[in-house]
């Protein structure tokens, strides 16, 4: 006969390697970029707001980022993951819609915000400092929302 000790145990050991042998929890993806899926909260002094943005975190996703698409949702956007803090700078080449681009410091600060940029540009849009990430939302969204230069951006990838 077991004791009450030995049964605990035997439960919490099958408990451990059940949870164990459960498979990852798998990313949610975008049916049209083929890039993962991450919730991004802006804290504004009206409160935060959630987007749910594509990651866009290596070269070739940076460079593609929201080029040929004729639509963005409201609660829609793309984070472009810098791996290491740069002068980052933009530009609408093949970009059909205007887009707001918010440049955001390593601590998550946003530091600048290109309002409404113009689609098809190829003039140069860029950060006021070194940067982490760049949030792109629908153009004139920002304003909408009360997303101003200061506010923090709660995401993995800042500190």
């Amino acid at each position: 006969m077991l004791t009450v000790a030995a049964r605990t145990f035997a439960l919490v050991l099958s408990l451990a390697i059940y949870a164990c042998a459960q498979p990852a929890p798998r990313a949610t993806i975008d049916p049209v970029s083929g890039l993962e899926l991450e919730q991004v909260v802006v804290e504004t002094r009206n409160g935060p707001v959630t987007f749910t943005a594509e990651i866009a975190d290596d070269e070739r996703e940076r460079n593609q980022g929201l080029m040929f698409r004729e639509s963005l949702a409201d609660d829609r956007g793309m984070l472009f993951h810098f791996q290491q803090p740069e002068m980052a700078s933009f530009w609408m080449r093949n970009t059909i819609i205007p887009l707001d681009i918010i440049f955001i410091a390593p601590d998550g600060r946003i530091l600048n915000i290109a309002e409404r940029t113009t689609p098809y540009s190829e003039e140069p849009v860029p950060a006021v400092g070194m940067t982490r990430g760049v949030l792109e939302i629908r153009g004139g969204r920002a304003a909408e929302l009360g997303i101003r230069p200061g506010d923090r951006v709660r995401h993995r990838i800042f500190q």
